[in-house]
């Protein structure tokens, strides 16, 4: 029985050093896997305000490429392209969507823009030109934008919706001599800038609503061309009008008074067309308007001028024709109160030379009722230099030739610009 027994516990204790063997140990088994070392523990989250006090570095996300810089043929170029853009950003109306090519570095090719050598700089390309005739372009302003493009020689922009004043700093274009803003919305005085600018010949702005006197040193400059009308330009004309080396002057259509300058024969050599009709001059017609031996337009219809016909009108040699409105001429003195005409007018009625309707000539067909007449003679109305009104400075066969033909108002350019959406 004790034999039995203790062969009982050498098997029980040999079970249990079989079973002991076939389980490993923990340091026996991490010898064998990767796995066994315990997992990282978690940092601690930084408090709130660790941040704030400059402790935390942040990488910054990196910054997308800079776009490539737009290359200019020219220096001048690359100045104009900025103050083109900021303009361009200014119009707040586009009906035939010009603006569209002003994008990119050339800017040359831009509608609207010329572009040509500079006079400092022959080897230089620069915007040299600028013309929106009729692209009905809205902006309220100029500034900042033809007085920013130095070597500007040529400015037209007739038939837009530009308003506003015009800026001083134009005095500063140096090449400028050609400026038109006809048949826009400015208004104010007369732009004293203009006065100052160096080389202007030319200059439009009529249609629009400037008002106030014209300034005497207007008519010291070397203009060869004038259009003032159709503004409210009002008293009396500057006496050195006869200053003014124009060939072509328009003033209808304002409000100007008082008589029309003696001076005005002084332009005897220069002046083709003149029209003065639809203001309120007053006085007598001068004698010297008979100096005016290149003058084909002379027309100062529908104002207040009085007095006989001088006679020194028929040594205006180049004039078609002196007739009314109605006659598409190219002289009226209709719609006036004239009072007489002297022998040498009347051989250019007979000869279709001069219409005189409208006035007060008692012998003359087609005349003011004579109530109309009486009522404006009420004031006395004298003419200076009475004598002068008989006299014919000219040699009589300037009087004589053929019938002459009635002219089109449509074929002379002081008409044209009687024609708001016209272009001169």
């Amino acid at each position: 029985m004790a034999t039995l027994s203790s062969h009982l516990i050498l098997i029980t204790a040999l079970l249990l050093l079989l079973l002991h063997l076939s389980v490993p140990s923990s340091s026996q088994e991490c010898q064998h896997a990767a796995d066994c070392s315990p997992p990282p523990s978690p940092l601690p989250e930084p408090p709130s305000d660790y941040c704030r006090e400059g402790n935390c570095t942040v990488s910054p996300s990196p910054s997308p490429s800079p776009e490539p810089s737009p290359t200019f043929q020219d220096v001048r170029l690359a100045a104009a392209f900025p103050v083109i853009q900021r303009f361009r950003a200014s119009i707040t109306s586009d009906p035939l969507n010009i603006t569209r090519t002003w994008t990119g570095p050339d800017v040359c090719s831009y509608t609207g823009f010329t572009c040509d050598s500079p006079p400092d700089n022959l080897t230089a390309t620069t915007v040299a030109a600028v013309d929106f005739n009729g692209f009905g372009l809205s902006a309220p302003s100029l500034d900042n934008f033809i007085d920013q493009l130095p070597d500007l020689a040529l400015f037209h922009a007739n038939s837009n919706n530009f308003s506003g004043t015009i800026s001083p700093n134009i005095a500063s274009l140096q090449y400028l001599y050609e400026f038109d803003i006809s048949n826009n919305r400015f208004s104010g005085a007369f732009p004293p800038a203009i006065l100052q600018i160096p080389t202007l010949t030319f200059l439009d702005i009529r249609y629009n609503s400037f008002a106030g006197p014209l300034p005497p040193q207007i008519f010291n400059r070397s203009l060869d061309a004038l259009f003032l009308n159709n503004n409210n330009f009002a008293q009396t004309l500057p006496p050195n009008l006869g200053d003014l080396p124009a060939l072509l002057l328009t003033l209808a259509n304002n409000n100007l008074t008082g008589p029309i300058p003696r001076s005005i024969g002084r332009l005897s050599t220069t002046l083709t067309e003149v029209l003065f009709l639809n203001n309120r001059l007053t006085g007598c017609l001068p004698v010297e308007l008979g100096n005016l031996t290149q003058a084909t337009v002379i027309d100062a219809g529908n104002n207040l001028i009085t007095g006989p016909l001088p006679c020194s009108l028929s040594c205006l040699r180049k004039v078609e024709r002196l007739c009314a409105v109605q006659s598409l001429a190219n002289l009226s003195l209709s719609e006036n109160f004239f009072t007489s005409v002297g022998p040498n007018c009347r051989r250019m009625i007979r000869r279709g030379a001069l219409d005189v309707r409208g006035n007060c000539i008692s012998d003359q067909p087609a005349q003011r009722s004579l109530s109309e007449c009486s009522v404006f003679f009420l004031q006395p109305r004298l003419c200076p230099f009475m004598p002068l009104y008989d006299v014919v400075p000219c040699s009589r066969d300037r009087t004589s030739g053929r019938r002459v033909a009635p002219g089109r108002k449509s074929n002379w350019v002081s008409y044209s610009a009687l024609s708001e959406h016209k272009a001169l």
